[in-house]
């Protein structure tokens, strides 16, 4: 299985996802601050692996903040929470995985415990979500694979796949486990511009498991959905509102609308902790925006006149009527989402 990130004794070890296809790199990172900037700089992306790597950052932070003095440990500790959730304001797993830490913390102060034994808690609770992120993945392929047709040639957008993850995947997840199920699937993979994670991770790791893959542009999906060669479209999620409008990597609004133009069902997959109930439609999530070399370049090449305006979300939002189901870890939410997802999110 494909290690995304791992807890060592050095630091937060992470494959470089900016170098794939070409190189498999895993650097270790050794203080929270670089940590930090791996999440901001996309050496590791996908929600529920920034979710760990953040819980990782916390903990390695916390473990080497070099005082003993419970004050000033807990001034550090809220500085590392802030700095590591500075990075990247969509997805809704990154605060998810610090707030878990903040808890744990605040119970264990409450409790009498010592440095030495908040430092080894917080360590084994990143470690565990870690453990807890890949079980999650597997159910909820479980449960997607049973929307996956035999025979079926699925679309997806952007990776929600193992490099996503702590490992197998949410979308991806769904692929593998249908075909663990005895299915013959196929995948057809957007290029997602402009960052090109379906080109370069998706494609690679679809053909490091000799899973059937076909790389299109972003602009071809519309032209294979209409003469019929694609059977369902299942992609990730960073932020899922209470009414089920989900967002995603930039350009899966515009696969949802093909996708219902030709009737092909459009699945969503994500864990429970995707889920952010508080806001009540994907009006309120904020959309990052990134750097303008992002489009502008690619590999260090440029592509377009210096000097033109560019513009550059990360995500956009897919309004829930778009949406065939969610599946998630402890079953698949249909419409009505407010009601579904609210049922799926208090088991």
């Amino acid at each position: 299985m494909i290690k995304t990130l791992e807890w060592t004794d050095e630091g937060v070890m992470m494959i470089d996802q900016r170098l794939l296809p070409t190189e498999e790199i895993y650097p270790v990172f050794t203080t929270y601050e670089e940590v930090a900037t791996a999440i901001r700089e996309m050496v590791v992306r996908g929600a529920p692996a920034i979710g760990v790597a953040a819980a990782m950052g916390v903990a390695l932070g916390a473990r080497d903040s070099g005082t003993d003095d419970p004050a000033e440990f807990e001034l550090t500790f809220d500085r590392i929470c802030n700095v590591i959730g500075s990075t990247r304001p969509t997805a809704v797993n990154l605060f998810w995985a610090i707030e878990r830490m903040r808890s744990l913390y605040s119970r264990l102060k409450d409790e009498g415990s010592t440095l030495g034994e908040i430092r080894t808690a917080l360590i084994d609770e990143a470690k565990g979500m870690h453990d807890e992120d890949i079980e999650i993945n597997r159910s909820m392929g479980r449960f997607g694979a049973e929307l996956i047709p035999d025979g079926a040639t699925v679309l997806t957008h952007c990776n929600a796949g193992a490099l996503a993850t702590a490992g197998y995947g949410t979308a991806l997840g769904v692929i593998r486990a249908a075909i663990e199920a005895g299915k013959k699937v196929a995948v057809f993979a957007d290029e997602t511009r402009p960052f090109l994670q379906g080109a370069r991770l998706t494609a690679w790791e679809l053909q490091k498991d000799d899973i059937p893959v076909t790389l299109i542009t972003d602009n071809m999906a519309g032209h294979f959905m209409k003469k019929g060669q694609i059977d369902c479209v299942v992609v990730g999620a960073d932020r899922i509102a209470a009414n089920g409008d989900v967002a995603n990597k930039i350009g899966t609004y515009s696969v949802a609308v093909l996708a219902k133009e030709n009737n092909i069902p459009f699945y969503v997959a994500a864990p429970i902790s995707t889920l952010d109930l508080t806001l009540a439609s994907g009006d309120l999530i904020p959309i990052e925006e990134r750097n303008q070399e992002e489009v502008t370049h690619v590999k260090g090449a440029q592509l377009a006149p210096a000097g033109i305006r560019i513009a550059n979300p990360a995500f956009d939002v897919t309004p829930n009527k778009y949406v065939a189901a969610i599946i998630t870890e402890r079953g698949v939410a249909r419409p009505p989402f407010q009601e579904s997802l609210r049922k799926l999110a208090d088991n």
